[in-house]
């Protein structure tokens, strides 16, 4: 792939690797990036047990690209509502991925960054990073998910208060609050990501694919159906000979 791609993808062993490639715009959001994410999401979640995403030069992604959005609204509502269609696509099928998708975060994740971030199923963040969704700031609206997406991690109030203020969370700040799992110093970051992906890929790929789908398709329904649901996908997956067979090794031990 070219070093001009907005989106470098590669597989390490088990481990596929998404790098967010415009990192003299801090990685913003262009149709070409939105596109090129969803694509490497969907291709390396057929070859990988883990995906790794994160940005080129210093910075995860500091949102919408301003002249691609002048751009675009220059040539009217259709062609501005193709990249906001595909800043969704890009965000929306990290739930359908049997694989986890973990967001590693430095620098600044503001708007549509900071969105994908409530779309990752795990986040890391270093403790210097920048989260915000700084919408309101500029007189806009969350447009990649945010106003759907953060109220379920929140809760309402709670989502309203930091989109209608714009206000910017530290790595700690967004672990306390439950939008990353943990942060670490620039020194230590590059370990805690190896730690998640270690632990990643000691799961069993058919149970954490089947959780996945069980917790995404739960939030779309009422909890006595989320609750039937997982009975059924409990049964299914013990009827795999695969995890029959490590459940007879475990007796035996």
């Amino acid at each position: 792939m070219s070093e001009e791609a907005p989106v470098l993808a590669r597989v390490d062993g088990e481990v596929g690797h998404v790098v967010l490639n415009r990192p003299h715009a801090r990685n913003a959001i262009t149709v070409a990036l939105a596109e090129g994410l969803h694509d490497a999401l969907v291709d390396l979640a057929g070859r990988t047990r883990v995906i790794v995403v994160r940005g080129a030069g210093g910075h995860f992604c500091a949102g919408g690209d301003v002249d691609e959005v002048t751009r675009l609204g220059a040539a009217g509502g259709d062609a501005l509502r193709g990249l906001f269609d595909a800043f969704h696509r890009a965000c929306s099928v990290v739930a359908t991925l049997p694989v986890p998708v973990v967001a590693a975060v430095e620098g600044s994740a503001t708007a549509g960054g900071f969105e994908f971030v409530q779309a990752a199923d795990v986040v890391v963040v270093r403790d210097d990073a920048v989260l915000a969704d700084n919408h309101a700031r500029l007189g806009q609206v969350p447009a990649g998910g945010g106003s759907q997406r953060l109220p379920r991690l929140l809760g309402s109030q709670r989502a309203l208060t930091h989109i209608l203020l714009g206000e910017r969370l530290s790595g700690p700040e967004a672990v306390a609050l439950g939008l990353a799992w943990r942060s670490a110093p620039a020194e230590g970051f590059d370990a805690l990501v190896g730690e998640v992906v270690t632990r990643l890929l000691r799961a069993d790929p058919g149970a954490a694919a089947r959780t996945k789908r069980l917790v995404h398709e739960g939030l779309r329904e009422p909890l006595e159906d989320g609750l039937a649901r997982e009975t059924e996908v409990v049964l299914e997956h013990l009827a795999d000979p695969a995890v029959s067979e490590r459940l007879a090794r475990f007796r035996r031990r």
